[in-house]
């Protein structure tokens, strides 16, 4: 119920300032930093649920996927395919994403640079998919620490040729920075969506809660809070019209 709750107020909210929207949900958190954190539903108890948020929503969603197996399975559920950045370098994983058919959003590593990324797209496009997108969510810079680079985003537009999305939550994530789970600083995702925006990205990836300080989901302290979204789209879709217009 949560989940149409949460997609049904995004899209109420998106439909209203004329911009897209994406949902994006986990069957699986599959990468949590202990072995006791919620995980989800899981993968066959989750694609229910995305049928029926595409077909009673008329939305299009997006998951991530771990292994290969997964993705054949995901594709029928799903219009995204997600690629996780830990993950973005497994070549079994990229192909079976690629032979779905399916859109493929590939989240840059932690550990690459930015012009790395071409020969991960390139695992994609050359097994016959050209529908892929590049997601930056920032790069280790030290222990538990991420750094938002944006001279990257026009590095990976160049070099990549792929549509570029910003990931303002992930990126402001301290990594394990909690002991038994990755901690973060919501305060900031504004000033980077905004930097980023400004480099004329195709798109923005904001997680949202309507009570990120309670919820059992990860990356809590990265989410920005519903009642929040507005105002900040609304900033974001200001900047976007003057570097495009």
């Amino acid at each position: 119920q949560h989940a149409f709750d949460m997609a049904g107020a995004l899209k109420e909210l998106t439909e209203a300032l004329g911009i897209g929207f994406v949902y994006k949900s986990s069957y699986d958190k599959a990468n949590r930093t202990s072995l006791g954190a919620t995980r989800g539903a899981g993968l066959e108890a989750s694609m229910p649920i995305f049928d029926d948020l595409r077909k009673e929503l008329g939305i299009s969603v997006l998951t991530d996927v771990h292994t290969a197996e997964e993705c054949a399975v995901a594709a029928r559920h799903v219009d995204v395919l997600q690629i996780p950045a830990f993950l973005c370098r497994q070549t079994d994983l990229l192909i079976a994403a690629a032979k779905t058919g399916a859109v493929v959003n590939v989240k840059k590593g932690q550990f690459l640079a930015p012009w790395d990324m071409p020969n991960v797209v390139r695992k994609i496009t050359d097994s016959g998919n050209a529908n892929v997108i590049v997601t930056e969510r920032g790069a280790s810079f030290g222990y538990n620490t991420l750094v938002s680079d944006m001279r990257a985003l026009p590095i990976m537009a160049r070099e990549t040729g792929a549509p570029i999305v910003f990931d303002a939550t992930h990126s402001v994530q301290s990594p394990g920075g909690q002991g038994g789970s990755s901690g973060g600083d919501r305060t900031m995702v504004p000033y980077l969506a905004r930097a980023a925006v400004a480099t004329g990205v195709a798109g923005v990836f904001i997680e949202t809660h309507d009570d990120p300080d309670n919820t059992t989901s990860s990356d809590g302290p990265n989410m920005v809070r519903l009642s929040d979204m507005a105002g900040l789209l609304e900033q974001l879709m200001a900047i976007d019209a003057i570097v495009k217009g």
